[in-house]
């Protein structure tokens, strides 16, 4: 067994492989970019090395100065995490050249299994059949769309070397083919350095599965079971689970015996996926990939395994052989992992940036992560937050453990999914196992709102915590000096929700607490704890704990898995601060940080409402921004490959 470990990733995939390696004594090293210098990983790891700028092509995909830093620190392997290089076949022959061990399968698997396009053809020859397709080495758009058409729409067009949701595009209708190729193909080339296409019916209600697979340097070869993964949105993954539920045990051998087949076919050496699909009223699963790595669902496969599968991949790549048959693996309980991230679910899940105030998580659950309070959220990296698993003896028990975990979770700074997972795992589909992956169509098919019930209650209770903050810190406070001169204890407030009206509010003090009056509306709520982040409010005999945190822009209050930005401050002050907001309707602004991919548009052109003018690229994704009027482009402020901020305003249509 080597005695230290590199980890040539960052984030949560970092910190999970390094909590294994420690707890096995070996030294850690990371390896960070600039925007990663504070990350969580590097201040966790044993020792750390610098490898260049934020973006992942000078840094964490720089194949040379990753094994500089292995060299420089003495690091006898190199672990590459999930994701970046983990599927890179000249990083694993680079390593295996140089003497470190690579902690994965050898180049010849992952040249295999990690081109859709190969893997297809090794399992036909296998004898595991595949979803009906085109997968041939003639990449011209032409041969592309001639394949589609012989499908039959919908299609799936998909980067060979994609994964994680990356270059892969839904097609419905002939006239969206050219763009959707275009865009998987630029994905596939930016995100992977491959921009090679397939093309693949779509099943329009199926069901994905996967098994989990483990082989090791001596020709054993064993499964670790399978997992449900049908719960997503654009191809990314956002509810996991294992066992697959409502499952019969006909189709789960088929799983088994096919992946294992197919693993054995190249020789799997280590940890690894076999991916299938299959229609929800169908019993045949179709093979759909094979990934070579350790994938982001893990922990549910542990859970009900009772197996650290890191500490397995360690030890397989030291030489070890497995330690178990396939009789020893046998599955007990249930376990489902939710995927938070940094997006607006509420505006299509538009991803969101920023520094992270406060974090509240929940207690006696399992959360796997790479932030915490005060990290930065950057528009570089993809926008995982963490993983957040519950583990149950019945698979009800352990969605309730889900539920009232994300229900209790606050992530202040950067919005969150957090009360849209809460959402999808109460929906009686999901809830009773029937999920397919057209679940969140079929469940939110005009996308998710945000329950508003509660928004009169939560502004209530922001306005109190804000002034209850502020008159334990004030020595002498506004309301002492109204009661000191005989007038009523009284505060105007101001409260404005992020995109809502603002609100007056009038608290007076008294000996219950405050009252809260707006309007006509009049309530009582008393302060019963108070304390840095966190408050106990009694409002009209209801009990209800809050968190908080306040930054000098805004103020921030979670409860219930959803986290509300506020705006507050004395009436007065409000007044003189307001301004008009500019920007008409022809204006087309990013919404976050991120680089110019693609101007469609010149000055002068005549467009219609909704058509293509600016992609960018922001966080691995490409996002085509619109037109929302049609008229006449009177400015194009930006070309491709600059580089631009949130709000910055790139195109001007001037309105018909």
């Amino acid at each position: 067994m080597f005695k230290s470990l590199l980890v040539a990733n960052r984030g949560e995939i970092a910190c999970r492989i390094m909590r294994t390696a420690k707890r096995m004594g070996l030294r850690t090293i990371a390896v960070y970019s600039d925007a990663d210098r504070n990350a969580l990983h590097v201040r966790e790891a044993d020792e750390a090395v610098y490898i260049g700028p934020p973006p992942p092509s000078e840094s964490y995909l720089q194949i040379d100065r990753i094994i500089e830093a292995a060299k420089q620190t003495g690091a006898e392997a190199i672990h590459p995490g999930y994701g970046f290089l983990s599927e890179n076949t000249k990083f694993a022959q680079a390593l295996a050249d140089t003497g470190i061990t690579f902690v994965g399968p050898d180049a010849a698997c992952i040249a295999a299994m990690g081109d859709k396009i190969e893997s297809k053809r090794l399992a036909e020859e296998a004898g595991v059949p595949g979803v009906p397709g085109y997968a041939g080495d003639d990449q011209s758009d032409e041969t592309l769309i001639q394949a589609a058409e012989r499908i039959g729409f919908p299609v799936m067009v998909k980067a060979s070397a994609g994964g994680g949701g990356k270059g892969m595009r839904r097609v419905f209708k002939r006239e969206d083919l050219e763009d959707a190729i275009d865009l998987a193909r630029r994905e596939g080339k930016s995100s992977f350095g491959d921009d090679r296409l397939l093309v693949e019916k779509l099943i329009t209600r199926p069901r994905h599965l996967e098994v989990q697979i483990a082989g090791d340097k001596h020709g054993n070869v064993i499964h670790l079971l399978e997992r449900d993964c049908s719960v997503q949105r654009n191809n990314q993954k956002v509810l996991e689970e294992a066992p697959a539920p409502n499952l019969p045990d006909s189709v789960r051998e088929k799983l088994f015996s096919r992946a294992v087949e197919l693993a054995k076919a190249i020789s799997y050496n280590s940890l690894g996926t076999v991916e299938f699909i299959m229609d929800a009223d169908d019993d045949e699963p179709a093979f759909l990939e094979m990934n070579t790595r350790l994938q982001v669902e893990h922990p549910v496969t542990e859970f009900v395994t009772g197996l650290d599968l890191v500490e397995l991949q360690i030890r397989i790549a030291a030489g070890e052989p497995l330690p178990l048959k396939q009789s020893d693996i046998n599955a007990t309980g249930h376990a489902i992992e939710a995927r938070v991230t940094a997006e607006k679910p509420a505006q299509n899940f538009l991803p969101d940036i920023g520094r992270i105030h406060h974090i509240k998580w929940p207690e006696n659950i399992r959360i796997d992560t790479g932030v915490q309070s005060g990290s930065e959220i950057s528009q570089f990296y993809d926008s995982m937050i963490a993983k957040v698993i519950a583990q149950g003896s019945t698979r009800q028990e352990a969605c309730d453990r889900l539920i009232g975990a994300l229900r209790s979770t606050a992530i202040m700074g950067v919005e969150s999914n957090v009360a849209f997972l809460a959402d999808c795992a109460a929906v009686p589909d999901f809830y009773n196992g029937e999920a397919t992956t057209s679940f969140l169509g079929d469940v939110f098919p005009d996308g998710w709102q945000a329950d508003e019930s509660e928004r009169e209650t939560a502004r209530v209770c922001a306005a109190v915590v804000w002034q209850a903050q502020r008159s334990a810190a004030a020595g002498y406070s506004g309301f002492r000096a109204l009661s000191g001169a005989g007038l009523p204890a009284r505060t105007f407030l101001t409260v404005q929700k992020e995109g809502d009206d603002p609100v007056d509010l009038v608290l007076s003090k008294s000996t219950e607490g405050y009252t809260v009056t707006h309007s006509d509306t009049t309530s009582t709520v008393r302060v019963i704890e108070l304390s840095e982040n966190e408050a106990v409010l009694m409002r009209d005999g209801h009990r209800k704990k809050v968190t908080f945190s306040n930054t000098p822009e805004h103020f921030y209050l979670g409860f219930d898995g959803r986290v509300r930005t506020y705006s507050i401050m004395p009436t007065v002050e409000y007044a003189r601060a307001l301004a008009f907001a500019g920007g008409g309707s022809g204006e087309v602004t990013s919404d976050m940080p991120g680089s110019i991919a693609e101007v469609k548009v010149t000055e002068g052109d005549i467009v219609e409402e909704g058509a293509p003018l600016v992609v960018m690229e922001s966080m691995k994704l490409l996002i085509t921004l619109k037109a929302s009027v049609a008229g006449k482009v009177t400015a194009v402020n930006v070309k491709q490959g600059d580089l631009i901020n949130a709000g910055d305003v790139l195109v001007l249509v001037e309105d018909e």
